[in-house]
């Protein structure tokens, strides 16, 4: 008696098991429509619809426009034949569904932004980076079970053949209009013939992040330089000072400003020239001090400096030094971004000339590149005595 029941539990166990693994899909479904405030009936009536229009994924209906948008174009076409379109139930229903649709639409465009590729659109404009290989460009052919996408280009040729990508860990950045840059980190399943084309096949990622390209790349070093308090307004940019200022180290360097320490305690919102060598190049920098980070143990001073002056020729020396020393992940990265906005405006521009709307050039000058005519550096109002007495010798390395 003991056996049977023990075979009966069994048995019990594998057909919970069975039924669990063939209707998972069906049950997360139902789950998930309830969750979106559907009723049972509705929900029963969406799974028609996303067989129907041969989803592979039904769980995306609901949170990508396109699929739910697909299966509405069906309810409605489905719903004219039978002769129910103008039935209140069907409208109401219909209704119901479009302010759903609204709801997924603000949802993307809100701060929280994309949250999976589930929600891509076909046509979606990638690039593609491989550790070790560079920037690569794609496009979605498909997102359905796995993102479907063309065999990666890089200059305009195929220099990995499908069949190599297979395994590879990489990282996707795109564009959205209107929205911002993305990344996810994915795997490629597999290659393979899709509509006749050779295709990569890519897992989905519920983890996408935003990937602002930044207006200025910043690099860490560690480069002695001179600071020196303006005192009196500025006319001549040019002019190398030769006597010793305050001693200081960069930590680090952009076109658009800098971090560096300095021996005592520093004032926000003072002006300050700093002059120092990078790769033979002498670089003079007119900056204003944003924050300043004290530590009163060491008795030095970390500030953040932003660029309000400097030369085009010695601004191109500091990009050339900071991509140089630039990692390779983070330069491909920011490679990836400026393509990705480079061809949506290409794309914008296109459409706009099609329509007949002008669109106003803009200007490639880095923002801070301002013309001298646009702002005077001013004499200090306020300045801590105690960091203006400092010897110039105070700053010393932690």
């Amino acid at each position: 008696m003991s056996i049977l029941i023990v075979a009966l539990g069994v048995l019990v166990l594998l057909l919970a098991v069975w039924l669990l693994k063939t209707f998972s899909t069906k049950i997360n479904f139902f789950a998930t429509g309830l969750d979106q405030k559907f009723s049972l009936g509705e929900i029963s009536i969406l799974w028609k619809l996303a067989k129907i229009v041969e989803l592979e994924e039904p769980e995306a209906l609901f949170v990508s426009t396109h699929a739910l948008t697909r299966c509405i174009t069906n309810l409605i076409e489905t719903s004219k034949r039978d002769g129910t379109d103008q039935a209140l139930e069907t409208q109401n229903f219909l209704a119901k569904l479009y302010k759903f649709r609204t709801k997924i639409e603000l949802a993307s465009e809100n701060k929280r932004g994309l949250e999976s590729s589930k929600a891509l659109s076909n046509g979606q404009k990638l690039r593609l980076i491989l550790k070790g290989s560079g920037v690569f460009a794609s496009r979605i052919l498909n997102n359905s079970r796995d993102l479907i996408i063309t065999i990666p280009i890089q200059d305009g040729r195929i220099k990995i053949p499908p069949e190599d990508w297979k395994d590879k860990e990489i990282s996707v950045y795109l564009w959205r209009k209107g929205d911002a840059g993305y990344v996810f980190d994915t795997k490629v399943l597999a290659s393979g013939i899709f509509l006749g084309q050779n295709v990569l096949y890519l897992a989905h990622s519920n983890n996408l992040f935003r990937a602002q390209k930044r207006k200025s790349i910043r690099t860490q070093c560690h480069i002695p330089a001179h600071l020196y308090i303006i005192k009196e307004t500025v006319t001549e940019y040019a002019q190398v000072e030769t006597a010793p200022g305050f001693k200081c180290f960069l930590e680090d360097i952009s076109s658009d400003g800098a971090l560096i320490r300095v021996g005592g305690k520093g004032v926000n919102n003072i002006q300050v020239k700093l002059q120092f060598e990078i790769d033979d190049t002498l670089i003079l920098m007119y900056c204003l001090v944003r924050s300043v980070e004290y530590n009163s143990a060491n008795n030095q001073s970390r500030l953040h400096l932003e660029c309000l002056h400097i030369e085009p020729t010695m601004r191109n020396a500091i990009l050339s030094f900071v991509y140089k020393v630039l990692p390779e992940d983070q330069k491909n990265a920011e490679v990836a971004l400026t393509q990705l906005e480079d061809e949506q405006k290409a794309d914008d521009k296109k459409a706009a000339e099609e329509a007949g709307i002008s669109i106003p050039e803009t200007s490639a000058e880095p923002v801070t590149e301002s013309p001298e005519s646009s702002y005077t550096i001013e004499i200090p109002t306020a300045i801590d005595p105690e960091f203006l007495n400092k010897e110039s010798q105070g700053a010393t390395e932690e």
